[in-house]
């Protein structure tokens, strides 16, 4: 907000760099449950997947590097069985990072990675607290 009170901005859509947009919005869409809602570019440059639950849409966005180095935003993404939610991010073409579990706040992350090497993590709790119901890793 600016010093008036008036609103400045809004969150349009969390983008993620890659140098394939359709395979990327293809891993995502089938973590998320959610289509595709836009595309531009001739080859495609971008693409949105709607949005979830009031999150802000996830966008793709064609780059020529590759990723080189640790992201510095990620994703955290609550689920209720961090060992079955694994098991499919892996089976869509995700992967774990080696020694990526850790615990903090009673609340278990998980570190994992796209298709193009991007970091996420899967968020558990460990008991109950914030989220209601107990949620065991």
């Amino acid at each position: 907000m600016k010093d008036d009170g008036t609103l400045i901005a809004r969150l349009d859509s969390v983008t993620i760099d890659c140098r394939d947009p359709e395979r990327l919005a293809s891993f995502w869409s089938s973590l998320f449950g959610t289509a595709e809602t836009w595309r531009g570019g001739d080859p495609v440059q971008y693409i949105d997947l709607g949005s979830t639950d009031g999150s802000p849409v996830l966008r793709f966005q064609r780059v020529p590097e590759p990723k080189t180095v640790k992201d510095r935003i990620h994703l955290d993404l609550r689920v209720d069985d961090i060992e079955e939610a694994c098991r499919r991010v892996i089976g869509l073409g995700g992967a774990r990072v080696e020694h990526g579990d850790f615990r903090e706040y009673d609340v278990v992350f998980r570190v994992m990675l796209d298709p193009e090497g991007n970091e996420f993590c899967l968020v558990s709790e460990a008991v109950v607290g914030r989220w209601g119901a107990r949620r065991t890793p």
